[in-house]
């Protein structure tokens, strides 16, 4: 929070950001701790991690605008991308239950959508803003969050959607598999700190910056190589908690490197104390249940709204 106002993104907090006696301001670096706090007691669908998506938000790419807005008992996270530059996003809002029903959840997103009308947004949007998002978008099961979206003028535009996987499974790499890909001349590591600048450099050549990005700041990785050069990878712990990306080379496709490298991520989160992992952003659905047993779970609606 505190690098946001050391950027000189300080929002001109006007009229719209004032509810009853409220009064939203920028957060300063004494707030953090506050706003894990908010969040923890306010995001109960995923209190464990939310204290860590504060501090995620607060350490995005050094190309990107953001901010943080507090007021007594909520927290608004918002920012803008350069690759974007007219649109802008609504990465986090909560409001303690204690301090519910008074306006603050409306005071913050107006206070959000006029510091991003003074950066030159003209679109926001609550929809995650890759890579360093909290969710795609507002979790339905959080309705009151969507029913806020739609009272101030946000209309639903796209849908997606996460995985639950349970790691309660049979993790562990198969000998017959592992013999094939070795016959095949394929090594499988896991990515330590020395080897984090070549795999981001891997992601980004064949994927995009957002991905690298992601693979840079993972908790865990692993990856596949062949005559020395990497062919696949997979991450986990880029959004606190969850897996991904995960990707494997047009030419070494069809090895079956996708489900040996989720499994060994999967593995390391249940190391890690998880009892199961949020596959974020799903693309191919049945890839996963068969890899894994994940099913279709989460589902966001991604809300937008024009600020002329």
């Amino acid at each position: 929070m505190g690098p946001g106002t050391e950027r000189g993104m300080e929002p001109r907090v006007g009229a719209g950001s004032r509810s009853a006696a409220h009064r939203v301001r920028v957060a300063g670096p004494g707030d953090l701790e506050a706003a894990r706090a908010v969040a923890a007691a306010a995001l109960t669908l995923d209190a464990a991690e939310a204290p860590a998506l504060v501090d995620r938000l607060a350490a995005p790419p050094a190309d990107r605008r953001w901010t943080a807005l507090v007021t007594d008992g909520g927290v608004v996270m918002t920012s803008m991308s350069h690759k974007d530059p007219g649109l802008g996003h609504v990465d986090l809002l909560a409001v303690h239950p204690e301090a519910r029903g008074e306006g603050r959840g409306r005071a913050l997103v107006r206070a959000a959508e006029e510091w991003l009308r003074g950066q030159g947004a003209r679109e926001a949007r609550f929809a995650g803003n890759p890579p360093c998002y909290a969710w795609p978008g507002v979790d339905v099961r959080y309705t009151p969050a969507a029913c806020l979206a739609e009272s101030l003028g946000y209309e639903r535009y796209h849908v997606a959607w996460n995985m639950t996987a349970d790691l309660g499974v049979d993790l562990s790499d198969g000998d017959d598999e592992l013999a094939r890909l070795a016959a095949a001349g394929v090594t499988l590591r896991a990515a330590g700190a020395g080897d984090r600048a070549r795999l981001t450099a891997f992601v980004e050549e064949h994927w995009n910056e957002r991905w690298a990005w992601e693979a840079a700041n993972a908790s865990g990785a692993h990856y596949a190589e062949r005559d020395g050069r990497i062919i696949a990878f997979a991450a986990w712990g880029a959004r606190p908690g969850w897996f991904g990306p995960m990707g494997t080379a047009e030419a070494a496709r069809g090895l079956g490197l996708g489900r040996v490298l989720l499994r060994r991520c999967l593995a390391e989160q249940r190391a890690a104390g998880q009892a199961e992992s949020q596959i974020g952003w799903v693309g191919p659905l049945r890839f996963y249940s068969r890899a894994v047993g994940a099913r279709a779970e989460r589902v966001f609606w991604l809300y937008r709204r024009d600020l002329a």
